[in-house]
């Protein structure tokens, strides 16, 4: 397994799927390994994934300190894999989570990235937070699949704070296109990629100064594909578009019938958009 050092020298691990030039990929959870991303439904066939596990997740090691897992503080990771590869440049792909250190990343470096694509993404570096109506109306979409009843009672019930430990769970559904047998069996592994220790520091206080990173996007002017999933319960579209607002040179995708795991849901739609944008 490839690895390189930290600038604080924990050993961090990354996964080389397909050939030609390479697109860094970054996990989202966040604090999730790379494996839930597998190839990105295909992506692999055209162009090379490098796919980080952030330190403490998957094959990385766990830090000395802990209070590097704070999401502000990862970007010097991201750094240290481009001068490791020996990438003048970067192409850089997120999901969910990651997207904020991705957008950091950019905000900090930016002379280093020549595309960036945010899928699903969270916006939390930016300020933008998702309400819970927002939730509710993407919810509502839904209303025509069997299992949206309990799965809706279960959301209104996160909305309005009085949530269960089973609300959580219910609400699963949400999150995918189609409920069906992969699905699920999806979700049952998808857990097991997190280290919830480090999820709990990543955006912790100081990690994230929303003006100053809004500054730094509005003149960022590498291109910028922000991809929505239609019913996507975690990031509804109008959330992700709020986002790719932010972005001089921006392209903002909503795919059709997909959750918050698109590549899942169409992989062909997935990366046909994905391809065409990083070429």
């Amino acid at each position: 397994m490839p690895a390189f050092a930290a600038d604080d020298g924990t050993a961090l691990a990354y996964h080389v799927l397909g050939e030609g030039s390479p697109v860094i990929c970054l996990p989202g959870g966040p604090m999730q390994d790379s494996g839930y991303l597998g190839e990105l439904g295909g992506l692999s066939a055209h162009r090379q994934l490098v796919m980080l596990d952030p330190r403490g997740t998957g094959q990385s090691a766990t830090p000395a300190d802990t209070a590097s897992y704070r999401c502000d503080r990862l970007v010097d990771d991201v750094e240290a894999l481009r001068e490791h590869l020996g990438l003048d440049r970067l192409d850089l792909l997120a999901h969910s989570g990651g997207t904020n250190l991705a957008v950091l990343y950019a905000a900090r470096h930016p002379e280093r990235v020549s595309k960036l694509v945010l899928v699903t993404p969270s916006a939390a570096a930016a300020g933008i937070a998702v309400t819970g109506e927002a939730r509710l109306e993407v919810a509502r979409l839904r209303k025509g699949e069997p299992w949206f009843e309990p799965a809706f009672a279960a959301l209104e019930a996160i909305v309005a704070g009085t949530a269960t430990e089973a609300s959580w769970t219910a609400v699963d559904p949400f999150f995918y296109g189609r409920w069906d047998e992969a699905a699920q069996a999806y979700q049952a592994g998808h857990d097991a990629h997190r280290n919830d220790e480090a999820a709990a520091v990543y955006g912790s206080e100081g990690a994230f100064d929303p003006a100053a990173t809004r500054a730094a996007l509005a003149v960022f002017n590498a291109p910028v594909l922000v991809l929505a999933g239609a019913v996507d319960l975690n990031t509804p579209p109008s959330v992700a578009a709020e986002f790719a607002a932010l972005f001089p040179n921006a392209e903002f995708a909503v795919q059709p019938e997909a959750g918050h795991f698109p590549w899942l849901d169409d992989a062909d739609r997935f990366v046909a958009a994905t391809a065409t944008f990083l070429g």
